[in-house]
């Protein structure tokens, strides 16, 4: 298992459409564990594989429940319900954050590290999650659908200057 490094904002990779997984062998396992690990390193709630450089339909998201990370390969979002105002943020946009419309609920269908396909009916977070990894998947990323005047940056606390 590693690290995988981040590609970050202006990186074009993040505007390509990801690939149908066609097989999942060793390889993508390899992949599906170094992007939990990754996320994890960086405190992410979710993460798609073009955010390692890799074009293909997989997404890993953690709530940090005790469900431990879903990983998700070729999905799909059927339908969705309602709207809510949320607070987002991206590892590929690191230290900014802004207020996005996402849906409420939202019903995804996705093929398990085992290769069994699933339905999962997402509210709130997981729902908030579900989308914005679903967005990289069809190279689009969360600075493009955010409300008017909401960008915020927030300086990283170890590379603040003292003023005293």
């Amino acid at each position: 298992m590693a690290i995988r490094n981040l590609r970050l904002e202006g990186d074009e990779i993040l505007s390509k459409k990801s690939r149908e997984v066609e097989v999942i062998d060793d390889k993508l396992q390899t992949l599906i564990d170094d992007m939990i690990d990754t996320m994890h390193k960086y405190n992410g709630v979710g993460l798609a594989a073009v955010q390692v450089g890799i074009l293909k339909r997989v997404v890993v998201i953690d709530l940090y429940d005790d469900k431990g990370p879903i990983v998700l390969i070729n999905p799909v979002i059927l339908k969705t319900k309602g709207e809510q105002e949320v607070d987002e943020g991206c590892l590929s946009f690191p230290n900014k954050f802004a207020k996005i419309i996402r849906p409420e609920e939202v019903v995804a269908e996705y093929t398990d590290r085992e290769g069994k396909r699933v339905k999962v009916k997402a509210k709130d977070l997981l729902a908030q999650a579900i989308c914005h990894e679903l967005d990289h998947l069809e190279g689009e990323v969360f600075v493009d659908k955010i409300l008017p005047g909401t960008l915020e940056y927030i300086e990283p606390e170890k590379e603040q200057k003292r003023h005293d």
